[in-house]
């Protein structure tokens, strides 16, 4: 079911499927113009997994000048690539999901297997480990030689050999001793780590035909016959540790998609072409936007001016808003002393993830992982009544946090970043209200940056918990409230919740319907515990207040590449770095331009001027770099007191005098629109 509010569209999931995503057929829709993509298929950001044998065996994740007032030579401005995919595209594919399609889960399921068996014929020494579907196909995980993409292709082959062959898959249920008396005999040793952390009788094994077989619980298509070959894709093969675990072997990951039909294969390809053409590293480079330095070190984020520019507006939209919003703005340190960490519980829980201390004047310090024990200390600072709440405060703080050399991408997995991060400290009967306009506050927000389709998720309270049941049913109950007054339907995660308190999660889709987990609201009645901090009521006693925990956008480095991906690098006006270059048919008329950049940028446009070649370049070379608007100048323009502006998007739009070309400009910026 869909409900439309203020164009937004969510979606009402089942219940049960607590890692899985939206149960329903995606569409993989038309272009819908010469240069922007609106692709509507979902590709779940969570892995699926089968809740009795977890990663054993389920998953886891064109416009040509024309002859102006003065005299040059048509340009051809529009890319190859860019043509290639910003041609009109009208057909509409269906691209199921996991949870949408048993069939197509249980054909990716096969597939693992098949390819395990495909690869164990080809090298019979290699070791299998395990081989689960994710969101858009399969892997399987083997102790072997590493591979090469020729290696790929004879894997396929072989592949195709088992399905044309229709073997049936068998399921049979054995004992521990001879299932292990089985892995024994073929010696895999994997399988039997497998095994033992397997707890429940008996156990199950598939077979393809008489073949080959594997420990698993399922599910299977009856015969690899149902399985159609031209369909099917190996994609890549790369290293992963043994469980995750850089002690452990590293071992060769090939990773495989499968689909129903060749056109739903077609449709999967074209738009993980368009993903790669979008990828933000690329852009970022292209456009030189950010950077990360090997000698400064991995993870660690260098915005470079026209990203730097960005992010100004970003932040300084983010401020405005929360200060409209009620809250007050904070800025804490970068390290503290290790106690604190100590008492928030970080050093318990969340160590690995943290940096080694650091020794000064014979005390530890701690560069800071998490926000939050700031934000308290804040608090701390003196007694609080009741009649100040609720107390909004919020920061976009850095915080750090050692992430291994493997898992770093980009400016979606970074060491060091900025959260939007917030807290609220309320009353218990606030928690609503307060829930209510941090949702108002993400919705305006997210919209702001062109992100109107969300996918929500309510987790409850876990089997492991701090506080009473009194006060977790009475945060859970105000949450669903708040998402039922702001009229959003919402999944139910059952059990899904920090130890510390019931959360509200949400995920924003980009422009080929890809899934981002940015806003997260959670209560939390652990650390006010842990601090031990109060407030006085209407009784003069004390009381502990409830804290919420609020992001909207998450990092800042991961949600700018989000942006960048959404947009491919073009920017609305509003937002471009830099919206306008003047751009001079000979040097003759720089003179000119640099006045009419000076008149630019006084009036806030962000503007420059770019000579030195002739004009078609520098046409070519400003919508290489997606700036909006060019200013051409010549020397009638100069004459005449003008320019002859020109759209990434719309062509040609004219002459126009300097100070309509101004206000058009601001008009444009100030209303979100194009020229």
């Amino acid at each position: 079911m869909a409900v439309s509010l203020s164009k937004h569209c969510f979606f009402k999931f089942p219940s049960k499927l607590s890692n899985f995503s939206p149960n329903f057929n995606t569409t993989f829709s038309s272009i819908i113009s010469k240069r922007h993509f609106n692709l509507f298929a979902l590709y779940p950001s969570c892995n699926s997994h089968n809740p009795r044998y977890g990663n054993r065996n389920g998953g886891t994740s064109k416009a040509n000048i024309s002859a102006v007032a003065t005299d040059f030579t048509e340009a051809d401005t529009v890319s190859k690539e860019e043509e290639k995919y910003g041609e009109a595209h009208n057909e509409k594919i269906l691209l199921p999901t996991n949870e949408s399609s048993e069939g197509l889960l249980r054909i990716r399921h096969t597939c693992a297997h098949v390819m395990a068996m495909a690869v164990q014929k080809l090298y019979p020494d290699a070791k299998v480990t395990i081989g689960p579907w994710i969101e858009n196909g399969f892997y399987y995980d083997f102790d072997m030689e590493p591979l090469t993409d020729k290696d790929l292709k004879r894997i396929k082959k072989e592949m195709d050999r088992i399905i044309r062959r229709k073997l049936p898959l068998v399921r049979e249920e054995v004992s521990r001793d001879e299932a292990q008396r089985r892995i024994v005999s073929v010696n895999e040793p994997y399988k039997m780590e497998i095994l033992e952390s397997i707890k429940e009788d008996p156990i199950t094994i598939y077979h393809i035909g008489n073949e080959w077989w594997d420990l698993c619980a399922g599910p299977h298509v009856e015969s690899t016959g149902h399985i159609n070959s031209k369909a099917v894709e190996l994609e890549s093969v790369a290293g992963a540790y043994w469980r995750g675990d850089i002690h452990k072997p590293m071992l060769q990951r090939i990773y495989g998609t499968a689909w129903e039909n060749e056109e739903q294969l077609k449709a999967y390809l074209h738009l993980k072409e368009e993903a790669k053409r979008r990828d933000h590293r690329r852009i970022g480079q292209d456009l030189d936007l950010f950077s990360i330095q090997d000698e400064a070190g991995g993870g660690l984020v260098f915005w470079h001016p026209k990203g730097a520019i960005i992010r100004h507006i970003i932040e300084d939209a983010w401020k405005i808003m929360h200060i409209q919003h009620g809250y007050d703005l904070l800025y804490t340190p970068h390290v503290a002393k290790a106690d604190l960490w100590k008492i928030s519980g970080h050093l318990d829980f969340y160590k690995e993830n943290m940096y080694d201390q650091m020794e000064i004047e014979e005390e530890l310090y701690q560069l800071r992982p998490m926000n939050c024990p700031y934000h308290i200390l804040v608090y701390k600072r003196k007694l609080h009544s009741y009649r100040a709440f609720p107390i909004r405060v919020a920061e976009l703080g850095t915080v750090y946090r050692y992430e291994l050399s493997g898992s770093l991408h980009g400016l979606f997995r970074v060491r060091g970043f900025t959260q939007d991060d917030a807290h609220i400290f309320c009353l218990d009967d606030q928690i609503k209200d307060e829930i209510r306009g941090v949702l108002d506050l993400t919705e305006e927000i997210l919209l702001k940056f062109g992100f109107d389709k969300y996918e929500v998720n309510l987790s409850t309270r876990p089997e492991k918990a701090v506080g009473g049941d009194e006060i977790w049913e009475k945060a859970t109950s105000a949450l669903e409230e708040a998402l039922n007054d702001k009229g959003w339907s919402y999944q139910i995660d059952e059990g899904g919740g920090a130890f510390y308190g019931p959360k509200i999660d949400l995920k924003i889709e980009d422009a080929l319907g890809r899934k981002w987990q940015c806003s997260t609201i959670q209560v939390d009645f652990n650390l006010p515990q842990r601090f031990d901090i109060t407030y006085v009521d209407s009784n003069q006693e004390k009381k502990r207040p409830i804290m919420i925990h609020r992001a909207v956008l998450g990092s800042l480095e991961r949600f700018f590449g989000v942006l960048i991906e959404h947009y491919a690098g073009d920017f609305p006006l509003w937002l471009s770095p830099i919206q306008a270059r003047i751009l001079p048919v000979t040097n003759t008329q720089l003179e000119f331009c640099n006045e009419v950049n000076r008149r630019l940028k006084s009036k806030g446009i962000r503007s420059e001027v770019c000579s030195g070649e002739r004009l078609p370049k520098l046409i070519r070379t400003s919508e290489k770099l997606k700036i909006p608007l060019m200013a051409v100048v010549g020397p009638k323009e100069v004459e005449t007191q003008t320019v002859t502006v020109r759209s990434r998007f719309g062509g040609e739009l004219g002459t126009m005098a300097i100070d309509d070309f101004i206000s058009k400009m601001k008009h444009a910026i100030e209303n979100r629109k194009f020229f």
